[in-house]
């Protein structure tokens, strides 16, 4: 749970996460204006860390990957499978484990080899299936405004028996994201010039969220907790 913050107007008792506004606010505040990017790496530091196959999507995939496996574990270790918190914990597993493998698009980008039949209709050319026309152009934003909203908002307070799903202090990685998606949606549909697709910079966020959401709940079984003692 977040600490108490001393300001000079008082002491400040947050109920949830601050760490996505220092990260938004070091990205934007700092890392986008960092000098001599270009000089060194032939972009800037901000591009570099949004870049496809950039740190932030290999972090992302890292998380992912480990969260998947977490949770996994979470439903193996549950006693009761048939229960809806197991069932949930399951399908996190499942969609953690394919959100990772479409990261890297299925190995491709470390192999090199992909599947030309899919590539060849994919937005960007590569074995992945979140990028084909159809999803990408029409449902790919919307899943990602729902599910957040969802994660960030209605979970922890429409059913707060479910441990399965984020806690409350968590709420700002998922809302933050969904926010983006919403605006930049919106962008598109308005007279107003598109905003920059920053989607990297807002991702990591909900990757880090799900990560430690499971890594919390991966503490709380027994056999970790008799390791930890």
């Amino acid at each position: 749970m977040p600490k108490e913050i001393k300001t000079p107007w008082g002491e400040i008792i947050p109920q949830v996460s601050l760490f996505p506004i220092i990260y938004l606010l070091f990205i934007y505040g700092l890392v986008y204006i960092l000098p001599y990017g270009r000089d060194i790496i032939g972009i800037s530091w901000f591009d570099w860390l949004r870049s496809e196959d950039g740190p932030l999507e290999w972090i992302q995939f890292i998380e992912y990957a480990v969260s998947s496996l977490l949770t996994l574990l979470i439903f193996i270790r549950a006693k009761k499978k048939k229960d809806l918190n197991s069932i949930i914990w399951l399908i996190i597993a499942f969609l953690s484990f394919i959100i990772a493998g479409e990261e890297i698009s299925w190995g491709e980008r470390i192999t090199g080899i992909g599947i030309n039949s899919i590539s060849n209709m994919n937005v960007q050319g590569e074995t992945n299936f979140h990028n084909l026309p159809f999803f990408h152009n029409f449902l790919l934003d919307p899943i990602f405004e729902i599910s957040c909203i969802f994660l960030g908002w209605i979970g922890w307070r429409r059913f707060k028996n479910i441990k399965a799903f984020p806690s409350k202090d968590l709420s700002l990685y998922f809302l933050f994201v969904a926010l983006f998606y919403f605006y930049f949606d919106v962008s598109w549909a308005s007279t107003t010039q598109q905003i920059r697709n920053d989607q990297e910079i807002f991702e990591f966020l909900l990757s880090t969220g799900i990560f430690l959401h499971s890594f919390r709940n991966f503490k709380k079984l027994d056999f970790v907790t008799n390791c930890l003692k």
